[in-house]
């Protein structure tokens, strides 16, 4: 429906309000978290979206979600609270007992 024929049909009259009435209820997605979420817009090269895009795949997680993690790893260490996985605590030590090429 254009402009014009939803001015013509709505204006005036309940029709938009019966409309409204007649709809079926809608089952909304539950949300992943219990935490209250800001939805903010973020403009980014094509070529940075698909990097991040990528690397969201291959974890099997969504873009917003690696995003998230990213944003909070690195304002965790802004202030020294951040926590690492016993997994990558093994990495870095096997990482520092390997001898370096010279």
């Amino acid at each position: 429906m254009n402009r014009n024929e939803a001015t013509k049909r709505f204006h005036g009259d309940d029709a938009l309000a019966d409309l409204i009435d007649e709809s079926q209820p809608v089952e909304l997605p539950t949300p992943d978290t219990d935490v209250p979420m800001v939805s903010r817009s973020v403009r980014l090269p094509l070529e940075t979206y698909e990097r991040v895009r990528a690397a969201a795949d291959a974890r099997g997680i969504g873009v917003t979600t690696l995003m998230r993690q990213w944003i909070e790893a690195g304002l965790a260490e802004l202030d020294d609270s951040a926590t690492v996985s016993l997994a990558d605590v093994r990495r870095a030590l096997a990482a520092l007992s390997r001898p370096t090429a010279a």
